[in-house]
């Protein structure tokens, strides 16, 4: 009889995990798709030819000066962190070692039933954005397709923040949004237990 009842609790609770395996499609087909009009439409703004013929058209400003599309290649991780490593080294550490992390994360959240249904959609939309940058490293040589350019005179000495795309987008506002529920839900179970020790 338990082990019904357990068979049966996991069987209701499979469609509450499946569902927000959509967004992790919806990052990666929009992150592709987005990636797809930059390399065929928006010249390489770090190579030739962003600095002959076609300069003008290699900066396309969406906000004035404040939001503008580029085409630059990234062949590190966020802020071009190890680009000076070996090919060799960043093929392992950029590329082998993130895909068996995203496995291991798809693998702890089918496993795993205490997290909230805000904290699985914050995990797929993670998950989805890691997975559209895998692409890049596997099968885009030049390396990940980035193009967002923003203004952001706080950011360190530099007037703009380093270029990023939508699978960025996805990883940072549902990694925020992770960690966000992840404290109120230790603020909740802290209320609580606090409640209990009164009674």
């Amino acid at each position: 009889m338990i082990m019904e009842e357990i068979d049966s609790k996991k069987k209701s609770a499979l469609p509450g995990k499946l569902l927000p395996i959509l967004l992790t499609l919806i990052a990666i087909i929009l992150d592709q798709i987005t990636k797809c009009l930059v390399v065929n439409y928006i010249p390489r703004s770090d190579v030739p030819p962003f600095y002959g013929q076609d300069a003008e058209n290699a900066v396309i400003p969406i906000i004035g000066d404040l939001v503008r599309l580029i085409h630059v290649r990234n062949n590190a991780v966020a802020f071009s962190i190890g680009s000076g490593l070996p090919t060799n080294w960043r093929t392992v550490l950029f590329s082998f070692m993130p895909l068996i992390f995203v496995v291991a994360v798809f693998i702890i959240y089918f496993r795993n039933s205490d997290f909230t249904k805000l904290q699985r959609w914050s995990i797929c939309g993670i998950l989805g954005g890691g997975l559209g940058n895998l692409i890049d490293r596997f099968f885009r040589p030049a390396g990940v397709v980035d193009f967002i350019d923003c203004y952001f005179p706080i950011y360190f000495k530099s007037k703009r923040w380093p270029t990023f795309n939508v699978a960025d987008s996805f990883v940072v506002v549902c990694g925020a949004l992770f960690v966000i529920t992840f404290i109120m839900q230790i603020v909740s179970d802290a209320k609580k237990s606090k409640n209990k020790d009164k009674e």
